[in-house]
């Protein structure tokens, strides 16, 4: 639910605020969007990272590139579910942790990009 909300809000401060402020917002890794393993990420319409609240060193690379702990690739997955059914499950790296575990993420079109939030699956 967490997860949901933040991207609730991600989508709507992108829309008040414009791109620009938006992306600024969502890769300072500060509330409302980040909170402990919970970030706004996007992918804008060059399929590359636009905003990440915890891994800034993947802005500005393709999204192609991007792999789950198992090798599968993400990034057409991510652009596919933000069209629906909104969701993608894959495993990831938890900094909390430091484990690699079960993750989902919530996915939506913005205006041109497709901004997630990703939840550890606690199952």
């Amino acid at each position: 639910a967490e997860a949901k909300t933040m991207l609730d809000k991600a989508v709507a401060y992108y829309k008040e605020h414009g791109r620009k402020d938006a992306l600024e917002a969502f890769t300072k890794r500060k509330a409302p969007f980040s909170d402990r393993t919970l970030y706004v990420f996007c992918i804008g319409p060059d399929k590359k990272l636009v905003a990440d609240g915890e891994y800034r060193e993947y802005i500005g690379q393709s999204a192609d590139l991007i792999k789950d702990a198992s090798g599968r690739m993400l990034g057409q997955a991510m652009l596919d579910a933000a069209a629906g059914p909104g969701e993608i499950h894959y495993s990831w790296f938890n900094p909390a942790t430091k484990l690699i575990e079960p993750k989902m993420a919530y996915l939506t079109k913005v205006e041109t990009d497709v901004c997630g939030v990703g939840v550890y699956d606690p199952n």
